[in-house]
């Protein structure tokens, strides 16, 4: 396939980089020593030094090593976004360790699976979730847990009152006496010798087990080397290429997750720039007292992050002028929500793509060049993409027509953890086959039509839920919308919207089907509405479809 994106490049963004041959915990050396009073992290409005995070990861790493973690064992991180988080991530990569991120939303049985499918050993987890965890602690292979409590990092008013109003009502108060081979973070970090460790961590080594697949299917472990993810950090770094030193880059976005570990925490290493640590993304209040607070620059988010600021009330109050560029991804941006946004703040909401086993990001539409409402932009540098047909995945589609999109680049996963039979049918000689639908147009642009697994078939047509889903956000009524197909006697499925109405407004589904008919073909128009209070949703705001699909499933199972 042509590459006629290569155009669009500008001279600040080269189509091909020259890529560090280090580790991560390399970057996050280079940032102490060049800048060892420059802020690394700022988290309740307290604020810790490169050359403080540095000292406090070589102690952590001293810490498993005494413990007996070896190189190329799997620590588990189970936090909130947190210094710690941080700390524990760089600490087990200075240790040799592969870190395994958990989704702090897991009930007892999915961490559990994920301990298990990793061989995880050792687990640093927040107290909150410490009961969690002990539930199916002897069910897992962990010999050792280390336990933090979201306030050590605090500032010290701030933790006296949370000790009084918090601990008792929120379980995050936990007794460690007696329990095997558990320790507290803190008891580690002062008693563990400030020498750096001494273990050779080669780039190529693996970096980090990134779960996937658990809002669609049985979770995979995506493995992640050093070379990719700090791939992703550099390239993300020359995207956004005003960013500077100092900056300060809004980590709302969970750290556990591929995205926030790369846009946030790993580039901002890489870059030098300050994390500004949000331990609940959904407090939208305290999401923008910190944007007026501590002014970041960069903000990395997904469509219900934006979403949510676009109808806060009295939005307007809040001086948000600071943004100067935010790339949306893990899920389509309505272009109603984009625009909305933009005219709210004067920033650069552009939309990207990416997924975890790409490190993740692999296109955005360019900052400050021709950004193309409704696409997911250009590929990344060094980034190789194709539109195959679906039925081979091997030959290339015309422009403008849909198929499965493929990706090569130095960003991609060595494969997945244990499954090489996952592996061999996502990894096709040397390409990363997405899933994903999509189009190239004349110049390169991409523009996701939808998930392969998400199409709908009613009656032989192929339906995307997007396209119902961005004509819905047009109504002036609509908050949030999903649009899935639930199964049907007829034809085989249906379409389904769900609603979640603006604050005051009132609709019916006549009046929703009858907006859909005035703008869609016939067989698009959804035959069933629901209007919800919420939808439920993911740690990082993605929508769950699978979960209302198999709710419908269930209800209509009992009917029947």
């Amino acid at each position: 396939m042509d590459k006629p994106w290569l155009q669009h490049y500008e001279a600040a963004v080269p189509a091909h980089i020259d890529y560090p041959r280090r580790t991560l915990h390399e970057n996050l050396r280079l940032a102490a020593r060049q800048r060892p009073d420059g802020t690394a992290i700022i988290f309740m409005n307290r604020k810790m030094t490169f050359a403080q995070l540095d000292a406090l990861t070589d102690r952590f790493a001293a810490a498993l090593l005494q413990l007996g973690v070896k190189k190329g064992d799997r620590v588990a991180l189970y936090l909130a976004n947190s210094p710690q988080y941080v700390i524990g991530y760089y600490g087990a990569l200075k240790a040799g360790a592969i870190v395994v991120p958990c989704n702090p939303l897991y009930v007892a049985r999915e961490i559990q699976h994920q301990l298990d499918d990793a061989g995880a050993e050792t687990v640093l987890v927040m107290s909150s979730y410490y009961r969690t965890l002990q539930s199916v602690r002897a069910k897992t292979p962990l010999k050792r847990v280390i336990v933090t409590n979201i306030k050590e990092y605090f500032p010290p008013l701030l933790k006296v009152l949370f000790t009084i109003a918090k601990e008792k009502k929120d379980g995050h108060r936990v007794h460690l006496a007696g329990e095997v081979e558990t320790y507290w973070l803190q008891d580690l970090l002062t008693s563990a010798p400030a020498k750096p460790p001494d273990v050779a961590v080669s780039p190529d080594d693996i970096a980090c087990l990134l779960y996937t697949g658990g809002t669609t299917g049985v979770p995979k472990g995506a493995m992640l080397t050093h070379v990719n993810l700090v791939t992703n950090a550099v390239q993300c770094r020359a995207w956004i290429h005003d960013i500077k030193p100092g900056d300060v880059v809004l980590t709302s976005l969970p750290l556990f997750h591929s995205y926030g570990m790369t846009t946030c925490m790993n580039q901002s290493i890489y870059s030098q720039t300050a994390m500004l640590l949000i331990p609940n993304p959904r407090d939208i209040k305290d999401v923008l007292k910190n944007i007026v607070r501590h002014r970041p620059s960069l903000y990395p988010g997904v469509p219900t992050m934006y979403i949510a600021i676009n109808n806060y009330p009295g939005i307007e109050k809040y001086d948000l002028s600071s943004i100067r560029a935010c790339i949306s991804g893990a899920a389509g941006l309505p272009v109603e929500v984009q625009r909305r946004f933009v005219e709210l703040t004067g920033a650069r909401l552009v939309e990207g793509y990416g997924l975890t086993e790409a490190s993740p990001v692999t296109h955005a539409n360019p900052l400050y060049g021709e950004n193309r409402i409704g696409t997911i932009g250009l590929p990344w540098p060094d980034t190789e993409v194709r539109i195959v047909d679906v039925e081979s995945g091997e030959r290339d589609m015309p422009v403008g027509e849909p198929g499965e999109m493929i990706i090569r680049g130095p960003q991609v996963m060595k494969g997945y953890w244990n499954m090489p039979d996952e592996t061999a049918a996502t990894l096709r000689n040397d390409w990363l086959y997405t899933g994903d639908i999509a189009t190239m147009d004349a110049d390169g642009y991409f523009r996701i039509v939808d998930r392969r697994k998400d199409m709908i078939i009613a009656g032989g047509f192929n339906i995307y839920p997007r396209e119902i889903e961005e004509i819905l956000y047009e109504h002036p009524k609509i908050k949030e919308v999903v649009a899935a197909g639930v199964p049907d006697a007829y034809r085989g499925e249906t379409v389904k919207v769900y609603c979640v109405l603006k604050e005051g407004e009132t609709a019916t589904e006549e009046e929703i089907i009858a907006f859909c008919r005035e703008n869609l073909a016939k067989y698009k128009v959804p035959r069933r509405v629901e209007f919800r209070q919420e939808l439920p949703k993911s740690m990082v705001g993605k929508v769950l479809r699978r979960l209302l699909v198999e709710e419908e499933i269930a209800r209509q199972g009992k009917q029947s």
